[in-house]
């Protein structure tokens, strides 16, 4: 790997922001899987995670609209929603569903300089009941058309720029967020060893 390579390797691990994940719960589509990760590796979201209770497991994600994206994520498949909650829970002290509710706090009013997980539902039903019922809460993002839904690719690009927004404004892309242990391994991952 030339010198130039590792920098630019280094400089986008720098920007990965270890406090937020995607989650997509029985999200069918794979061209939507992957528009949705090519927007997570541009905000510098590292961890995507895909529920899969009523359709299989995706074996692979739409190339044309990922543009390679999966390959420098890194993907957790469960087709098991406690299980999945579980590692959520470990790891993120918020976790968020998108639900038009009367309950649901609108998307600019989170603090997405916290520690948060949001998940995102099928293109059909959105996020299930028994989902919802596992999150500490609902969010919407305001709209005042007659349609109130976006497609879910453009829900979590929408989203997750204001997540981007907020955590520009905080810094908090101006200082590491992974640790010694998870940075190495990443880079390791993405092609920089001894000799490579």
């Amino acid at each position: 790997m030339t010198p130039e390579r590792h920098n630019r390797l280094s400089s986008v691990l720098n920007k990965r922001q270890g406090d937020i994940t995607i989650v997509l719960e029985n999200v069918f589509d794979p061209h939507n899987i992957s528009a949705v990760m090519r927007t997570c590796d541009a905000v510098g979201v590292q961890e995507v995670y895909v529920l899969n209770t009523k359709i299989p497991p995706h074996k692979k994600w739409g190339a044309k609209s990922s543009s390679s994206a999966a390959k420098w994520l890194t993907i957790h498949q469960f087709d098991n929603a406690a299980a999945c909650f579980s590692s959520l829970r470990n790891r993120y002290a918020t976790i968020l569903t998108t639900h038009l509710s009367s309950d649901a706090a609108p998307l600019h009013t989170i603090d997405f300089t916290k520690s948060i997980a949001l998940v995102f539902g099928n293109e059909h039903s959105g996020v299930s009941d028994e989902i919802r019922a596992l999150a500490d809460g609902n969010f919407i993002i305001p709209q005042v058309g007659i349609i109130q839904s976006l497609n879910i690719s453009v829900a979590c690009a929408v989203t997750l720029y204001e997540a981007y927004r907020q955590k520009m404004n905080a810094g908090q892309y101006n200082r590491r967020s992974l640790d010694d242990v998870r940075y190495n391994d990443l880079l390791k991952e993405w092609g920089f060893e001894e000799g490579i």
